[in-house]
């Protein structure tokens, strides 16, 4: 005699649809971003408003197309500027601050210097920097210096004189050198502010290169900005200042990618 077993119903597992998928990967910002495109556009479509005043969306993008050849060339400009201005800025910002962390009589003579001159505005040092170096691409890079070494300088201080004293007290009662106490303590614990300190550098960076092309420069996206606006080109200065934009947030975003290398323990935490 046979036996037949009934059969197992198996009820099928719906995946979601690829689209939807895809959806979902998009992240909030770039939703909320796409939510002020449009309502952007509409707002200027309904109201009539006209472009020397807000232009509309498209018609930045059609800027884009039309000026593109003048906007990229332009655009590296300025990004060389950022780029070699914020890596001397590093290289010269935290061995200053190492020498004020580890020297008393630096710390008493140079911080409060460094303090200081950030009451001075940018834009009152920048002409004495074009009189004395001219317009070239040497002022230019020396006010993105000027820019981001105080925010680098602080927090790397802070950073570093933040390591626990009775880890420094055991790490040196253990026989261990300055340079081992340094790497293997006081530097690790510093790599938080010290990050924090270059991220807000990053956007100082772009400000100060920009400030630097409104004073005096015959190329660069601050330069496209004020020659568009002498001629009342509003969506080319708003094309200019979303190539900015755009710079800032690759820079910061390359800049987090470095920070995440360099602190894995930082991510798994999280």
């Amino acid at each position: 005699m046979t036996i037949i077993a009934d059969p197992v119903e198996t009820t099928p597992i719906k995946r979601p649809n690829l689209g939807l998928r895809l959806l979902g990967r998009i992240s909030p910002s770039a939703w909320s971003l796409l939510v002020i495109v449009v309502f952007w556009e509409l707002a200027v479509r309904i109201g009539n408003v006209p472009p020397y005043m807000l232009p509309a969306p498209t018609v930045i993008g059609q800027e884009f197309i039309d000026y593109g050849h003048r906007l990229l060339p332009n655009f590296g400009v300025t990004l060389f500027e950022v780029l070699l201005g914020f890596t001397l800025s590093v290289l010269i910002s935290i061995p200053v601050a190492v020498l004020i962390v580890y020297s008393r009589v630096i710390e008493r003579t140079i911080y409060p210097l460094i303090v200081s001159s950030q009451t001075v505005p940018m834009v009152a040092v920048a002409p004495l920097l074009l009189t004395w170096f001219g317009y070239g691409m040497t002022p230019k890079i020396v006010i993105v210096i000027l820019q981001t070494f105080f925010p680098i300088v602080v927090n790397t201080v802070m950073g570093l004189n933040s390591a626990s004293r009775e880890m420094i007290y055991l790490a040196k009662s253990m026989g261990a050198s300055h340079w081992q106490v340094f790497w293997k303590f006081r530097l690790p614990q510093a790599l938080p502010s010290i990050f924090a300190g270059l991220k807000l550098a990053t956007a100082m960076s772009v400000i100060g290169a920009i400030v630097a092309e409104f004073v005096g420069a015959n190329a660069g996206l601050g330069y496209v900005i004020l020659v568009a606006g002498a001629s009342f080109n509003i969506s080319r200065q708003f094309a200019a200042i979303i190539l900015i934009v755009v710079m800032g947030i690759v820079f910061f975003a390359v800049l987090e990618r470095i920070e995440r290398w360099a602190m894995p323990w930082r991510s798994v935490t999280r």
